[in-house]
């Protein structure tokens, strides 16, 4: 088993579809399912954060990342708790 983990929940990915500890059989449909989701976070949340998958063994985690100002669009944190 391969499980793809979120390495914090902002506010964005709480009000998402996604689940968090999602698991996979194998390596590939893992890796697969975790580009999907961080080009889908980079392209459409709030645009404060910016979403990186990393294999770690049989885990994936998708980190999360703070967006320079200048890169970001809205002003403020999308909710999450853990910007500040």
């Amino acid at each position: 088993m391969v499980t793809i983990e979120m390495q914090k929940e902002c506010g964005c990915f709480k009000k998402s579809n996604y689940e968090n500890l999602t698991r996979f059989e194998t390596k590939e449909d893992a890796m697969s399912q975790a580009r999907l989701m961080e080009n889908y976070m980079n392209r459409e949340f709030c645009k404060k954060h910016f979403f990186t998958a990393k294999e770690h063994g049989d885990k994936i985690t998708i980190e999360v990342q703070m967006r320079p100002q200048e890169d970001s669009k809205n002003e403020g944190c999308c909710g999450g708790g853990h910007c500040s």
